[in-house]
This record gives structure tokens, C-alpha cells and sequence, in this order.
């Protein structure tokens, strides 16, 4: 079963946003990095964009099926 994952959004600095996608347990506790931005967002509407991007990237990457392993 795959774990939850949170996307949240955190101005560590004035008017510098970053977003962080963070993997959870099944009860949403123990949280932990699973990926977050590069370089901070000028605002908040743009790191959420951006944070949401990766979140469905890593969605995809999930779903996507396991390549099969090539024969000699």
C-alpha cells in the first residue's frame, strides 16, 4: 500500500516561498521529506503550482509500471 502524501507550503523567510511534499504512515503521522523545491517561490500561489506539479509527478511515477527486466 502506498502512504499518504501531504503537500504543504512554508514562507521561511519574508516573501519567499517553498513547498515540500511530505510522506506520511497510513495514520498521517511520521512525516518525512519525500521531495522538496530547489529555490523559493515569490509567492504563495507559485510555490503551490510548483508544489503540485511535483506532487502529481509523483503520483504518476508511482503508477507507473515496473519496467520489465530485459533477457540476455
Amino acid at each position: 500500500m502506498t502512504q499518504p502524501i501531504e503537500l504543504i507550503i512554508e514562507e521561511p523567510a519574508l516573501g519567499s516561498y517553498v513547498w515540500r511534499l511530505l510522506e506520511t504512515d497510513t495514520d498521517g503521522a511520521n512525516p518525512k521529506v519525500l521531495r522538496d523545491a530547489f529555490d523559493p517561490a515569490d509567492t504563495y500561489e507559485a510555490a503551490l503550482a510548483a508544489g503540485q506539479r511535483a506532487l502529481q509527478s509523483e503520483i504518476r511515477r508511482r503508477a507507473a509500471p515496473a519496467a520489465p527486466a530485459q533477457q540476455h
